[in-house]
């Protein structure tokens, strides 16, 4: 019939009447925009498999450190350990909260560990004498000086905050790449996407042409037009992954989270077995520092038998785990790298089955024939003169320009973790809870600390990464504004386009 009553295809001879052509559209919209979510859905199943790779086996290294602490202790320290086995019950708890990404100061956690501990070895290696809790607050102020555990708790809390900070990070890069992508691909079609779409897919139908493929370079400038935006990720995602592959070799090397997380109970016990060894020395300079305490009206108990001697806690190397995990992780994140460029021609390759670039037979969105315009360039600003799409380069769609936001504070936050610097971890993405980012916290249980020494360092916030030059060493070297600042910053940005687009 005559094709005068088409509104989208070519208005010859044809098949289709108006309801045909408009079930057609909603046919073709439906299904690009499920090419899209699908093609997501394999490069979040990606990440997600990385992120729950690492986390198990971070998780193991820190479970079987606190199983062999709880196996070997009672019979190395009787009471020494069996009346304060809560104090390293709560170190290891602090420090999964901290890897959770709970607003936790490791430092200060650990500083709070050997404090405590401390404070309760000194009474219990001298029953004899009455010690108050002003007594105790005196003994801690010189610990410093007299170093009671030796350079242990110096020594673990430089080579731990390195790997949890690393460790963290590294996760969290994980979810919030996959987080990304899941948002990003539920972005709808505008109305001219679907007009384009529609005439790429199912207009051949409509001229009786329903086995001719479409063009190639006429199925890219369609799909370029219509992910404009999301090709504009690209930078700020290759960012990211050569951000996650720098902070795993860290892992995998300076920082060694096998050797250090593996060994934390044989660090303990070392630091508690130089405070047995040097205990007379110790608790003279302590007397001298703070006075004799009293004796005690209850007598000397019978300290427990005196385990002494050196420690025999073996920690079984897993680094050949933490190798293939990196090794794994490193080719997946490569492979990913190009995935906004890459997925206008992977949709006309596998999904629309466009036809070979060289052929002159194929649809051009006209009639079966050659396809002569030019292919666009990526990204939104080189769809000014696109052909086959009008799209409206003044005008980003917030949503992604969010998920650019999101990626740029997370390849800082890695950037920072990279060179050892620690973060503040809050989140400031809308529903990132939902997507497995960590257990959530209250601020009045995370935000308490029970330390009594001011923290070593005050905890770092994000920056916004520049637009260009990034590079996973020098994200620190920039002040960095708190999250809610960032997000002001951002609405701001907004209006200020806005502003500038009209």
């Amino acid at each position: 019939i005559s094709g005068e009553h088409l509104r989208i295809c070519p208005q010859g001879y044809t098949c289709c009447t108006s309801e045909m052509e408009e079930n057609f559209a909603n046919k073709s919209r439906s299904e690009f925009e499920a090419m899209v979510k699908e093609a997501g859905r394999s490069v979040q199943a990606i990440l997600t498999a990385q992120h729950r790779s690492f986390d198990s086996y971070f998780q193991d290294l820190l479970n079987k450190s606190e199983k062999a602490l709880y196996d070997a202790f009672p019979s190395m320290y009787g009471e020494l350990y069996t009346q304060n086995v809560k104090v390293f019950k709560d170190l290891y708890s602090e420090l999964r909260r901290y890897y959770r990404s709970s607003n936790i100061n490791l430092e200060e956690a650990l500083n709070e560990f050997w404090t405590r501990l401390l404070e309760r070895l000194f009474k219990q290696l001298n029953p004899q004498y009455h010690i108050t809790d002003e007594y105790l607050d005196c003994m801690v102020k010189h610990a410093e000086q007299h170093r009671p555990f030796g350079d242990v708790p110096r020594d673990l809390k430089v080579k731990a905050t390195r790997a949890f900070i690393a460790a963290r990070s590294y996760a969290q890069g994980f979810l919030v790449g996959s987080d990304a992508v899941r948002k990003v691909s539920q972005v709808s079609l505008s109305h001219e996407c679907t007009r384009a779409i529609m005439k790429l897919m199912y207009c051949p139908h409509c001229r009786g042409m329903a086995s001719v493929k479409p063009c190639n370079n006429y199925c890219l400038n369609v799909v370029k037009g219509c992910l404009a935006n999301q090709a504009d990720l690209s930078t700020e995602w290759k960012y990211l992954m050569d951000s996650l592959m720098g902070v795993a070799d860290r892992m995998d090397g300076p920082y060694n989270v096998d050797t250090v997380i593996g060994t934390i109970h044989v660090r303990i016990a070392e630091a508690i077995s130089t405070l047995q060894e040097n205990r007379d020395s110790i608790t003279s300079k302590v007397f001298q520092g703070c006075g004799n305490p009293k004796i005690s009206t209850k007598g000397s108990s019978s300290e427990d038998k005196k385990r002494r001697g050196k420690v025999t806690l073996e920690a079984k190397s897993s680094a050949q785990a933490l190798e293939m995990l990196v090794l794994d992780a490193k080719g997946n994140l490569t492979a990913l790298k190009t995935y906004w460029t890459t997925l206008p021609s992977s949709l006309c390759s596998r999904k629309v089955m466009a036809s070979s670039a060289s052929d002159d037979k194929c649809w051009n969105g006209m009639t079966k024939g050659s396809y002569l315009p030019e292919v666009m360039g990526d990204g939104l600003a080189n769809q000014i003169n696109n052909p086959e799409v009008e799209v409206d380069i003044t005008k980003p769609d917030m949503t992604i320009r969010q998920q650019i936001m999101q990626l740029k504070i997370m390849t800082n936050r890695l950037g920072n973790a990279n060179i050892g610097n620690d973060v503040d971890f809050q989140d400031t993405s809308d529903d990132m809870s939902g997507s497995g980012s960590g257990d959530s916290c209250p601020d009045d249980v995370c935000g308490k600390r029970l330390s009594k020494s001011p923290s070593t360092r005050q905890p770092e916030t994000h920056a916004i990464p520049k637009q260009s030059g990034h590079g996973v060493s020098g994200a620190s070297s920039r002040s960095l504004p708190s999250a809610s600042l960032l997000l002001l910053l951002l609405l701001l940005s907004v209006i200020a386009a806005q502003h500038s687009w009209r």
